[in-house]
């Protein structure tokens, strides 16, 4: 029983760090901050949840295992909405997109002023085709 329990025990703590890893090579290859954020938010949220998930498997006792779930919740609830502050004062303080989006969809919710000419992106409000013009 107790080796079954190390075993669930060490899986947990690799597919945890796993995930910790995926989440750092995606702050560091991803191209702009939105999406970087997605990267850590997500990867890094579940590789810390199944970390601590592993903790809390292997000790068994009353007080680590809430310690853990507490410290768990506190990651689902805590890391998501962090995550969007840090991207809308960027966005807002004019961080430049990746250039190759497509679509933002935040320009007319903001009141923000244009970004610095060094910072303008050549991001289209709607990426539909223009009306066609009738002839003359």
């Amino acid at each position: 029983m107790e080796v079954g329990v190390q075993m669930i025990a060490g899986l947990l703590v690799l597919a945890g760090g796993v995930f910790s890893l995926v989440a750092a090579i995606g702050v560091l290859r991803l191209p702009d901050i939105l999406v970087r954020m997605h990267a850590s938010t997500k990867a890094g949220t579940l590789g810390a949840g199944l970390i601590l998930l592993a903790v809390a498997v292997f000790f068994r006792e009353g007080g680590i295992v809430t310690r853990a779930m507490a410290g768990i919740g506190f990651l689902l609830l805590t890391a998501p909405v962090a995550a969007h502050m840090i991207a809308r004062a960027s966005y807002i303080a004019g961080v430049p997109l990746w250039d190759r989006t497509v679509l933002d969809q935040l320009r007319r919710r903001y009141d923000v002023s244009e970004p610095a000419p060094a910072q303008q992106t050549n991001v289209p409000d709607d990426p539909s085709p223009p009306a066609p013009q009738p002839a003359p």
